[in-house]
């Protein structure tokens, strides 16, 4: 193979994995879900475009509280493509959080395919992210009107400092962002992750793992 070739399949090698990186943008004006469709792909199949109304490009309910009478004081109402069906293929969604007088939590999480950010409608909010190594936390106390910015698979919290419910609007960029609560994920997967490995991983003797895997673990 003389240097030549090789040069030129190296450079297609790379404009290939740059061109697959990213979802690759839409290729018409939409593509609304079609949710009866039994067809399997990275995503959902598109409607016919004569049989889209208006509908499938509205939601309607964020104006409304969230339920924060459970064990982690929070509610979020996420409106992904599984609720907006015209949402498909654009990368956005959109969540209310609202949270008890002081207390509430929304616990710490990630969204494997969305960077979020986050705006402060009412009351008062301590929230952060934890970076890859060295586990770096970026805190900040947010206000009603401050936006605060959590980036893409980054474990992230939000927690009301405040005497009065908070609430708050959170954009993320993908229509289905995907969340993995992380006490959740570790101590109520199921099947269960083997007591061993989690009493070792947290330097906790096997009675207080198989405790923390007895609770019940919400998102």
């Amino acid at each position: 193979m003389t240097s030549y070739t090789l040069l030129l399949l190296t450079l297609l090698a790379f404009a290939s994995s740059r061109a697959f990186a990213s979802d690759p943008s839409p290729l018409q004006d939409f593509c609304v879900a079609d949710n009866t469709s039994q067809v399997l792909v990275n995503g959902f199949v598109c409607k016919n475009p004569s049989d889209v109304k208006p509908e499938d490009f509205f939601f309607q309910g964020l104006d409304k509280a969230g339920n924060t009478s459970t064990k982690l004081g929070s509610s979020v109402n996420l409106v992904n493509v599984q609720k907006l069906a015209g949402l498909n293929t654009l990368g956005i969604s959109i969540a209310r959080l609202d949270f008890a007088p002081y207390g509430g939590l929304n616990p710490p999480h990630t969204h494997p395919r969305a960077t979020e950010i986050l705006t402060v409608l009412e009351g008062t909010l301590y929230v952060g992210f934890v970076t890859s190594d060295p586990n770096k936390l970026f805190a900040k106390v947010l206000n009603k009107g401050d936006v605060y910015v959590f980036p893409k698979g980054l474990i992230h919290f939000q927690f009301n400092i405040g005497h009065v419910p908070a609430v708050a609007i959170a954009g993320l960029s993908s229509q289905n962002p995907g969340l993995i609560t992380i006490a959740n994920a570790v101590f109520g997967s199921n099947p269960s992750i083997s007591d061993d490995v989690l009493a070792k991983a947290f330097q906790l003797d096997k009675k207080t793992v198989d405790w923390l895997q007895a609770q019940f673990w919400m998102n």
